[in-house]
């Protein structure tokens, strides 16, 4: 007897499609049920239904026979599943919970732009050994420049392979090794957010990119602090890396910014939303009459006056002249009474004398680029004649006049007093 065609489709990478679920639970329900019946196949497929089938009855209780306490159970339970404990976190997923391995081997690949790939190349020995520990081989391949993620035999965790997909992704958006690791935590998850067609003007773009980092990346840093999560604005994608609810909250940021509206509006709801959560009382309550409410507002390009002043024309009791018809053109002119070849012969002259224009002057504005620019003579300057310049000729002809009066020689020591010997010699004389 051959079994339905349904069954054949969960027989493939099945130990990947069961667990996106994202509860250890229903791995460990998974691998008991794949346990039991490791080695007939038609055994496994049928405890895989089990499990399948099973997994959404758990939650449901007892028909019960009034509609009025089926109302109330169901109430009850919304409310219970809401509530989560203090300090409740989900068990580890450890080797005794699924100790036969997987199924099938499962595989992904993510390509990187060529800039990555010296950053890859030397970060790529701690990959493989972060990989190690939840036994799965990566592969680098520089020719291809792609990334692979593959399980072995020795691989227990089923959701493992989807967080070293996640990984490498991570990797392949510009997030460093320090900051993409931590995808490899149960309690993380990651979101890459395409923003590169949400705004068609490219220099719009750039700018709502740049309002969401903010002044020296402020913005960014805040609504990291806000919501617990890593944001790496890279190109045309945003990757976040962090808790859901935070994971939640940073793309409803991101795509309100590319939609023209400003993330400090959001950084303040968030404020007052972390305020509010740590309050016990406030908790449980609507705080709807907390949040601002910030309107758009639409103001008009240019503020038009109330009343407008329309100039009245002057009343004229004639109607306004009738326009030319063509014909009538046509008659003024004589060109009605051309023949059809020379209507042609006239109007193929005009088309030639406009072509001709236009033609000389697309040559004129192309022979622009090659004349030369006038240039202006060099003239030498000469500064102004002012008093200090000037020579004073009838000075110096004083002083030469002086000069050649004047004897040679040192002049005499006591000019006015002669001395003793002059009066000697004069006494003498006479």
């Amino acid at each position: 007897m051959k079994s339905p065609p349904w069954i054949h489709t969960i027989t493939g990478r099945a130990a990947v499609e069961f667990t996106l679920r994202g509860t250890n639970t229903f791995r460990r329900q998974y691998t008991r049920s794949l346990s039991r019946a490791h080695d007939d196949p038609t055994q496994r497929l049928t405890s895989l239904l089990a499990v399948a089938m099973a997994a959404p009855t758990e939650s449901t209780s007892e028909t019960p026979t009034n509609k009025k306490q089926k109302k109330s159970k169901n109430t009850v339970d919304e409310t219970e599943l809401l509530m989560v404990p203090d300090g409740w976190k989900e068990p580890k997923f450890t080797r005794e919970d699924n100790p036969k391995g997987l199924l099938e081997e499962s595989s992904f690949a993510t390509l990187f732009p060529k800039y990555r790939e010296a950053y890859l190349k030397e970060c790529w020995p701690l990959v493989q050994k972060a990989l190690g520990d939840v036994f799965i081989n990566a592969t680098l391949d520089l020719i291809e420049g792609s990334m692979t993620v593959h399980t072995t035999k020795k691989t227990f965790d089923p959701y493992a392979i989807l967080r070293a997909r996640d990984l490498i992704k991570l990797l392949a958006r510009s997030v460093p090794f320090e900051q993409a690791v931590r995808i490899l935590e149960d309690d993380m998850a990651c979101d890459i957010i395409k923003i590169g067609t949400l705004v068609r003007n490219r220099e719009r773009f750039v700018k709502r990119r740049q309002r969401l980092i903010g002044p020296k990346g402020s913005t960014l840093k805040a609504l990291e602090l806000l919501t617990n999560c890593y944001v790496m604005v890279q190109g045309n994608t945003v990757s976040a890396l962090g808790p859901f609810n935070g994971l939640k909250e940073v793309r409803k940021v991101v795509l309100e910014t590319m939609k023209n509206i400003h993330p400090i509006y959001n950084i303040k709801t968030l404020m007052i939303k972390r305020e509010l959560a740590s309050d016990p009382d406030l908790r449980t309550q609507n705080w709807e009459r907390f949040l601002p409410n910030f309107r758009h507002k639409s103001l008009s390009k240019r503020k038009q006056p109330k009343k407008k002043t329309v100039k009245k024309k002057e009343y004229t009791p004639f109607p306004p002249p009738q326009p030319e018809s063509k014909i009538d053109q046509q008659l003024a002119t004589g060109e009605f009474f051309l023949l059809e070849s020379e209507k042609r012969r006239k109007k193929m002259t005009e088309i030639k004398v406009k072509q001709a224009e236009a033609l000389s002057k697309r040559q004129e504005q192309r022979q622009k680029d090659f004349i030369p620019p006038k240039e202006k003579p060099a003239l030498k300057k000469t500064k102004p004649a002012t008093t200090e310049n000037k020579i004073d000729i009838q000075a110096i002809k004083e002083k030469v006049k002086k000069a050649k009066s004047k004897k040679l020689g040192a002049p005499p020591v006591n000019p006015e007093t002669p001395s003793v010997k002059d009066g000697k010699r004069k006494k003498l004389k006479s």
